[in-house]
């Protein structure tokens, strides 16, 4: 866009602040500051992003009201709702003071969830493009409940939780993201949300052709407007973190001692939840394996409890050296590793990406939402 004969290089992204969401939108910043754009981050004070970690963005922080990630999918849509109404204000009073003090107009660039940032663009006038986290594959989903609703297929019973899904081949109805929402109630509006682009003038997405082909296809039919798939992000953008809890770094150094492909890494991401009964099985599952292991076990991720308080007595005691426990990993770094031989995932879109580009082989244990699609 231009504005008195300037071109547009002020790009203000608009994450939802959780962590699979934040980390594709930075990487995007860092892509586009790479190619001379100015990057303004306006985000809610909840799960706030670590600027250090990007001296050249600039970060806005938005009152959003909330104090908690969602451990639930119905608390995730509710959630989602109360970041956009309590966010919305802040953000149109922050790009009107941006707008005055500037010659050029900025472009908006907000994740598809946070839709209350375009509807402040529409109403500013200002350029917007959607970056959806989510895969076109899981969106194609999302966009097929009013058809299935309509059709008699939902709500299904368990006796049909194997079929195939019409239309949706080869996912069948247990892999549906609304198999574990559960509220139809609650989830339809979710999912008119997502179908709704508004006025946005683009979309991007995290993905390419040779991963999704046929669902960028389908995906690119349903909107009149440029789709740019161009993941996996995490490669174009440079290693600084975009974690929002801190890495151990030890694990590398435990790594460097482990033998070429043996390791097991296993990691559920930042708002899944393990039983204290679930966390046992894979305590001695992993325990009788016999393979080295570095586990992530996020404090709070045990029904609210730290699980390390829960592991069986004589566990650490039965795999000693051969496991690495840490509360969290740095990732990438970590899938890089040539010890590492195999990823037990939850199947975060984020994680499938990085783990196919390393090429380690994946465990599935899918939670909610699109984790179950990603499997």
């Amino acid at each position: 866009m231009e504005k008195q004969g300037h071109r547009c290089r002020q790009v203000v992204l608009v994450p939802i602040p959780l962590q699979g969401h934040i980390t594709p939108m930075l990487q995007l910043g860092t892509i586009l500051h790479s190619r001379g754009f100015s990057i303004t981050v306006a985000h809610a004070q909840f799960n706030s992003p670590h600027a250090s970690n990007h001296p050249d963005f600039t970060f806005l922080p938005l009152s959003d009201g909330s104090s908690s990630t969602p451990k639930a999918s119905d608390d995730f849509i509710d959630f989602m709702s109360n970041i956009n109404l309590n966010c919305r204000a802040p953000l149109q009073e922050a790009l009107t003071r941006m707008i005055a003090k500037q010659e050029d107009l900025p472009c908006v660039i907000h994740d598809g969830i946070m839709h209350c940032a375009e509807a402040v663009a529409r109403h500013l006038k200002l350029p917007s493009i959607i970056l959806y986290t989510l895969n076109p594959t899981n969106l194609l989903t999302y966009y097929a409940y009013p058809r299935l609703l309509e059709q008699g297929h939902i709500p299904f019973p368990d006796s049909k939780l194997l079929e195939l899904v019409p239309g949706l081949d080869p996912l069948r109805f247990k892999d549906l993201p609304a198999s574990s929402f559960g509220n139809l109630s609650t989830l339809l509006p979710f999912t008119a949300i997502l179908r709704d682009i508004g006025s946005s003038s683009a979309i991007i997405l995290n993905t390419n052709e040779c991963l999704e082909q046929s669902s960028i296809v389908q995906f690119q039919e349903q909107y009149p407007v440029p789709i740019f798939s161009i993941g996996p992000m995490h490669l174009a953008a440079p290693a600084s973190s975009c974690s929002l809890l801190k890495e151990d770094t030890s694990c590398i150094e435990w790594l460097d001692k482990q033998t070429q492909h043996s390791v097991i890494y296993v990691s559920f991401g930042s708002i899944a939840l393990t039983g204290e009964k679930e966390l046992a099985e894979m305590a001695w599952g992993l325990a009788n394996s016999k393979q080295p292991f570095l586990w992530v076990l996020r404090p709070g991720s045990a029904d609210g409890l730290d699980p390390t308080d829960l592991l069986p007595d004589s566990f650490k005691e039965t795999v000693e050296k051969r496991g690495c426990i840490v509360n969290w990993a740095p990732q990438r770094q970590v899938l890089a590793h040539s010890a590492v031989g195999g990823f037990w995932t939850h199947c975060g879109w984020n994680s499938i990406l990085e783990s196919i580009s390393e090429g380690v082989p994946m465990i599935c244990r899918s939670a909610f939402g699109d984790q179950k699609v990603n499997a």
